[in-house]
């Protein structure tokens, strides 16, 4: 069995040990003091001494414990007792691991910086006003040469005997002496400071463990000046993660390590907008993995990063190495376009925490002082979006948009659909030095140069007007002699094709269009393909595609079947023309998508029969024949005559049933 000496007396050591407890391993573990051998529970293959020891009293630590291996988790700043621990084994043959806390690499500007306690004493001596010590009562005899210590001076030490009695027998009053153990939250160092009117906060840089953020921000919040003792040693090392697992491997059994997999928002910017709960978490992580540009920005915390975008090279990370305690990093909000929504399926047997981060909208809102909570919210970052049918429908709409025209492509789309009128507020580089708020009318901003990646407000005061019910009035359509599908008629062939949010729509031989921009307003997420042989139909199609604003219209001048090929497979078709190849274009749309939804409106006897045999013949369900008789009013002098029009029959069916 493997014998090893842990020296101890820190965060880092104690997990160690509890690591190791019941392992295959005989553990003895080195405290300085009596109070820190209470912290460790002994067990049988723990045993736990206390008391400081010089060169000797390690090495016979050594031979007593017949250590072949030797781990220092001391303190970062016992710098002899480290390298004392060093010489020892070098001349011992014995293994050397030495366990570091990593530094806190977060903002110190304002802070003032020490190579050592005598070094901060001497800073201190050209100052006035209140000084709050927290570096330990070892060290409290230094500070005495500052003038006026006995009245400025107020010392944080461990609450022991041995403590007390350094700080009492220097001259230390009771009531400049506070005995808690730490590390302190930002609210109790903040609530400190400001009762003891403290001017000058000493202390050293003991990482997230030692709770020396939490010293800094509530200084820098109540305006007292922090004095960093820089650590005595640049050293390298190894967390305690990764010395468990090296343990677990020289002694044959797998560490007790429990993943702790939190995904946060890391907000805007370079970290300004974090949330307190996701820099708790990125103090406490052995790992925070992202994409770079979200790593970048966390590099502040000093640990170590792994780069990754893809849920599944996310996953693969979580699952292996060393580590205990991991963040993964997604830019703005986990709930607003974020990748946490294809991460956590794969990992929800790790129990993430998940936490929330300022989006760009709530940046965004809160920046241009509009409230978002009536607004729709979109993006068309990395994603096909059909905003102008969207933006007609609502009153305020915000727009996550990217590439490198993601802005310009918006404001096309506008003006080029009778929206270049409604008043533009874009967002650019938000949170960052070179942010940038520009507001005008989509007209007014065409030809304007924008990053890649913002954010658009449009507001449309008049969209409150819209009609949303099928069958558009016929006046609404901008008319030739090109044929058209009366309003009656369509809205009952509309209702036929049981059209989805985000339907792939074709209509074959579409004449003025008016059934194509329909589908295209019920499927605002979807895409409509408009055919049509006659080049007049053509451009009055696309006409009526800029006069009612309407983007998702694709014109395709051509002949079907033959125009149809190319096209992606549809899930609804409606076919109001087929010169005379109807079972084809039928065939075709089935052969593309067996389950497409289909509706043939016809006149003529003769469509009326090939569309009966098609229905008949093809791999079709659901077939349903209406037929529709419409009448208008038309007044004559003082009355109102019923004028019929053209009976229309409907052919309804779904793909999907193959006949014998």
């Amino acid at each position: 069995m493997t014998k090893a000496l842990l020296f101890a007396g820190t965060t880092e050591g104690r997990k160690i040990a509890e690591g190791c407890r019941g392992k295959e391993i005989e553990l003895t573990v080195s405290v300085a003091t009596e109070y820190g051998e209470t912290l460790i529970e002994p067990a049988e293959n723990l045993h736990v001494v206390s008391g400081r020891k010089d060169e000797q009293g390690i090495a016979a630590l050594i031979r007593d414990a017949g250590a072949e291996l030797v781990i220092d988790a001391t303190h970062p700043y016992a710098a002899e007792v480290t390298k004392t621990l060093k010489e020892v084994c070098a001349q011992m043959g014995v293994d050397y691991w030495r366990v570091l806390r990593r530094e806190d690499h977060r903002d110190l500007t304002g802070c003032v910086f020490a190579d050592d306690t005598p070094g901060a004493a001497d800073y201190l001596n050209g100052t006035e006003g209140n000084v709050l010590l927290t570096v330990g009562s070892k060290e409290l005899s230094a500070y005495t040469s500052v003038k006026d210590w006995q009245t400025r001076l107020y010392a944080r030490v461990l609450p022991l005997p041995a403590s007390t009695e350094i700080a009492f027998g220097l001259g230390f009053a009771g009531s400049h002496l506070i005995c808690m153990q730490g590390p302190f939250t930002e609210e109790i160092n903040a609530a400190m400071l400001r009762m003891l009117d403290i001017r000058y906060l000493v202390t050293k840089d003991t990482g997230a463990a030692g709770g020396f953020s939490e010293k800094i921000r509530a200084a820098k919040a109540c305006g007292v000046t922090p004095i960093v003792i820089r650590r005595p040693l640049q050293e390298t090392g190894i967390g305690v993660a990764e010395c468990l697992k090296l343990l677990g491997e020289r002694c044959g059994w797998v560490p007790d390590t429990k993943k702790h997999i939190t995904i946060l928002g890391l907000g805007m910017g370079d970290g300004g907008t974090l949330t307190r709960a996701a820099e708790n978490a990125c103090r406490e992580a052995d790992l925070i993995v992202g994409a770079k540009r979200v790593t970048d920005a966390l590099r502040c915390f000093g640990k170590p990063v792994k780069n990754a975008v893809a849920a599944r090279e996310i996953e693969a990370i979580l699952r292996t190495g060393p580590y205990e305690n991991i963040v993964v990093a997604m830019s703005g909000d986990t709930g607003f376009y974020s990748g946490a929504r294809g991460l956590l399926p794969l990992i929800q047997d790790l129990a993430p925490a998940v936490l929330p981060g300022i989006s760009s909208i709530q940046y965004f809102a809160a920046r241009t002082g509009v409230s978002w909570d009536d607004a729709l919210l979109l993006s068309a970052h990395g994603r096909p979006c059909n905003y102008v049918t969207k933006i007609r429908r609502s009153p305020k709409t915000i727009i996550l948009v990217g590439g490198d025209r993601g802005v310009v492509d918006l404001l096309t789309a506008l003006t080029g659909n009778g929206l270049g009128h409604l008043s533009v507020t874009v967002g650019e580089n938000l949170s960052y030095p070179n942010e940038k708020i520009t507001r005008g009318t989509a007209d007014a901003l065409g030809g304007a140069v924008f990053d890649p990646l913002a954010l658009v407000l449009v507001e449309n005061p008049d969209a409150r007007d819209a009609v949303l019910t099928q069958g558009r009035p016929d006046e609404d359509f901008l008319r030739t002699e090109v044929p058209m599908t009366k309003s009656e008629v369509r809205a009952v062939t509309l209702s036929k094709l049981r059209l989805t949010r985000d339907a792939l729509c074709w209509d074959v031989g579409a004449g003025t269009g008016s059934v194509s921009l329909e589908m295209a307003e019920a499927a605002e997420d979807g895409q409509v393909y408009a055919i049509e042989r006659k080049r007049e139909a053509c451009e009055l199609i696309e006409r009526n595609k800029k006069h009612l604003g309407v983007a998702n219209v694709t014109v395709i001048e051509g002949a079907a079947p033959d125009a149809l090929k190319d096209l992606p497979a549809p899930t609804h078709v409606f076919i109001g023309g087929s010169g005379g190849e109807l079972r084809e274009i039928m065939a075709l749309a089935l052969e593309k998508n067996p389950a497409a939804r289909i509706v043939v409106n016809t006149v003529t006897a003769e469509t009326f029969a090939l569309a009966l045999d098609a229905v008949k013949t093809l791999p079709v369900t659901d077939v349903e024949i209406a037929a529709l008789s419409v009448s208008r009013g038309r007044k004559v002098g003082g009355y109102h005559l019923m004028t019929a029009q053209n009976p229309v029959y409907l052919f309804s069916c779904q793909g999907g049933q193959a006949h014998e």
